[in-house]
């Protein structure tokens, strides 16, 4: 079983997104799910590169679509709904990704 533990401290959260190359995204999800809170995720490697030339879609250009996002913008939705990150104990040698984000 993985051992886990929370994170809500901001420097520590962007510390373990960078140790992965992850970066912070929003979901606007009145489309999605009508409601008016932002979806936050985190996006790695090539997941975090926004694919824009919309060929073949037969959808709206932004409809679901994460939004990379500065750092002070995905924590002020973190803060305003008191979210926690949930990660992966390191392991030696190991950057697991696994990330879940929960309600304090």
């Amino acid at each position: 079983m993985v051992e886990t533990r929370l994170l809500t401290d901001h420097q520590e959260i962007k510390d373990w997104a960078a140790g992965r190359s992850g970066v912070p995204t929003i979901r606007d999800s009145a489309d999605l799910i009508g409601s008016d809170v932002p979806v936050l995720a985190l996006a790695f490697g090539q997941h975090a590169y926004e694919d824009d030339d919309d060929q073949g879609a037969d959808r709206p250009a932004d409809f679901g679509r994460p939004r990379l996002v500065e750092w002070d913008e995905w924590f002020a939705i973190f803060d305003a709904e008191s979210l926690g990150l949930v990660v992966a104990e390191d392991l030696p040698g190991q950057h697991d990704e696994f990330h879940e984000i929960i309600r304090r």
